[in-house]
C-alpha cells in the first residue's frame, strides 16, 4: 500500500505546487530543511548507543517535550536524545530549548523519506507529541521494530472516524503505537474505539500543565518587564496567539478601553511568524501608535504605543506581566484555540472566545472552576474585557482560581517518563536494543 500512498502524495503536491511556490516566495515558509524533508535525513548518529527521538510539530509541542525530555535524560543520563520538528519556528524553538541536542527536520511522510531518516538516527524508541500520525512513518517503523509512543495524545472522535479511515493503510493504531499516554479518558476511548489494546492506552493528564511556571517573578518575565517598561501602575492586557481578524478586534476594544483606563497597556502577540507585518498592517491602518518588539533598542518612553511581540518563544514568560489575558485562534473560527493554561498558571484573568476544541478538557474545568471567562464575539469581548480591568477584585478571584486549578493538574510529566521508561527497559525495548 505504500506506493498508493506515495502517488497519494505526490498528486496533491503537485497539485499545491503553485500555491507551495507562491507562498515560498512571499513568506520564505517551506524553502528550509526542503531537502531533508523530501529525501531523509542525510546525517547520521554520532554515538553508539541508539537514541530516543523526540517529534513535536511546531512551538507549542516543543515546549512541552522540554519539562519530559528534561525529566527523561535525568533518568537516562546515558542515552542520547535527538528531537525533530516540522515547522522553522518549531526548528527555531527546538534549537533554544535543546542546544546540546540534535535537532532536525521530520520527513515527508514518503516511503523512502522515512525509511532513510530512520535508517539514520536508528531510534531505540520513538516518542510523538499529541499526535503526528502518518502511515508510512508507523508502518516503517513497525518494520524495523522502532516502538513508537504518543504522550500527551489527543484524538477527538472525528479525529478517530480518520484514522478509522486509514485502517486499509495501516492495519490500524492498534498495530504501529506501542504506547498512547491519552491527556483525557475521552481521549483514550477514542483510542481503543480503533482497536488499541487496553493494555497500551493510559490516562496521565496533560504535561502542559506541568511546564507551567506560574511565579511572575521568573527571570525571563522580570527581563521583559525591564525592557518593555512595565510598572506596578500598569493595566496589563496581552493578547497572544491572536490570528485574523482577533488583531483587530483587540485593538478596537484596547482604544475604546484606555479612554477609561489611561494606565491600560496592550501587548498583541500574532501566533505566526508570517503574521508580523500582517497585524503591523491592521495598526498602521488603524493609526495607532505602535512598536515592534525586535526593535526596541530601550524600554519604549510611550505608554500609548501597543507593543507588537514579533518575536516566537516570548509569549510564556510574558503571560506573567499580564492582568487580563486574552487568548487568541478562539474567535476566528479556524483554529480551535490556543494554549489557556499558561495564563491561568501565572493567575491571570483569562479570556477566550467559542472555538477552543482543541482545548476541550482545560477549558471545561477553567470554567466550573471560575478561572476563566469565554466570550461568544467581538461584542462580547469588548464588554467582558472592560469590566475585568475595571474590576480588581474579580480579577484576583479568578486569577487564584485559575493558579490553583493548574496546580491540582500537575504530574502528568512523572506518570509519562515511568510509561517511557517501562516501554524502552521492557521485553520491546531491550529487544530493539539488541
Amino acid at each position: 500500500m505504500r506506493w498508493l500512498l506515495d502517488a497519494l502524495y505526490l498528486s496533491a503536491l503537485t497539485l499545491l505546487s503553485p500555491w507551495l511556490a507562491y507562498r515560498a516566495f512571499r513568506t520564505g515558509k517551506y524553502r528550509r530543511g526542503l531537502g531533508a524533508k523530501l529525501l531523509g535525513l542525510s546525517a547520521s548518529p554520532t554515538s553508539s548507543i541508539r537514541p530516543v527521538w523526540f517529534h513535536g510539530v511546531s512551538v507549542g509541542e516543543i515546549h512541552l517535550l522540554r519539562q519530559v525530555i528534561a525529566s527523561f535524560r535525568r533518568l537516562h543520563p546515558d542515552r542520547p536524545c535527538v528531537v525533530s520538528t516540522t515547522t522553522d519556528t518549531g526548528h527555531d524553538e527546538a534549537r533554544r530549548c535543546f542546544p546540546d541536542l540534535p535537532v532536525f527536520y521530520f520527513p515527508f511522510d514518503f516511503s523512502w523519506a522515512v525509511a532513510r531518516t530512520l535508517r539514520q538516527v536508528d531510534p531505540a524508541l520513538i516518542v510523538l507529541a499529541e499526535g503526528e500520525l502518518w502511515p508510512n512513518f508507523l508502518l516503517a517503523a513497525r518494520d524495523a521494530d522502532v516502538p513508537v509512543a504518543v504522550i500527551n495524545g489527543r484524538m477527538s472522535p472525528r479525529s478517530a472516524i480518520r484514522h478509522r479511515r486509514l485502517r486499509w493503510a495501516t492495519g490500524g493504531l492498534s498495530d504501529c503505537i506501542c504506547l498512547y499516554a491519552a491527556q483525557t479518558e475521552e481521549y483514550a476511548a477514542a483510542v481503543r474505539s480503533l482497536g488499541a489494546a487496553p493494555g497500551r492506552v493510559h490516562v496521565t493528564g496533560s504535561v502542559k500543565y506541568d511546564g507551567c511556571a506560574g511565579d511572575r517573578h521568573n527571570p525571563r518575565t522580570e527581563e521583559l518587564r525591564r525592557r518593555l517598561n512595565v510598572t506596578a501602575d500598569d493595566l496589563v492586557w496581552v493578547a497572544g496567539s491572536t490570528m485574523a481578524p482577533e488583531e483587530e478586534i483587540v485593538l478596537g476594544v484596547y482604544q475604546r478601553a484606555r479612554k477609561t483606563y489611561p494606565n491600560l497597556r496592550l501587548f498583541l502577540a500574532p501566533r505566526q511568524r508570517d503574521r508580523f507585518d500582517e497585524a503591523e498592517g491592521v495598526l498602521r491602518r488603524a493609526g495607532a501608535s505602535y512598536v515592534r518588539r525586535t526593535g526596541l533598542t530601550r524600554p519604549p518612553a510611550d505608554r500609548r504605543a501597543v507593543v507588537l511581540v514579533d518575536t516566537i518563544g516570548e509569549l510564556g514568560a510574558l503571560w506573567g506581566l499580564a492582568d487580563v489575558a486574552f487568548v487568541g485562534g478562539s474567535l476566528d473560527g479556524r483554529r480551535g484555540g490556543q494554549n489557556m493554561i499558561e495564563p491561568a498558571a501565572y493567575g491571570s484573568a483569562v479570556v477566550f472566545g467559542p472555538h477552543v476544541w482543541n482545548f476541550k478538557e482545560p477549558v471545561t474545568r477553567l470554567l466550573e472552576h471560575g478561572g476563566a471567562r469565554q466570550v461568544k464575539g467581538a461584542a462580547e469581548l469588548d464588554a467582558v474585557v472592560h469590566r475585568l480591568l475595571g474590576d480588581a477584585a474579580e480579577r484576583g478571584r479568578m486569577g487564584a482560581a485559575a493558579r490553583a486549578f493548574v496546580q491540582q493538574q500537575q504530574g502528568a510529566t512523572e506518570t509519562t517518563v515511568r510509561l517511557l521508561d517501562d516501554l524502552l527497559t521492557g521485553p520491546q525495548g531491550r529487544a530493539t536494543a539488541a
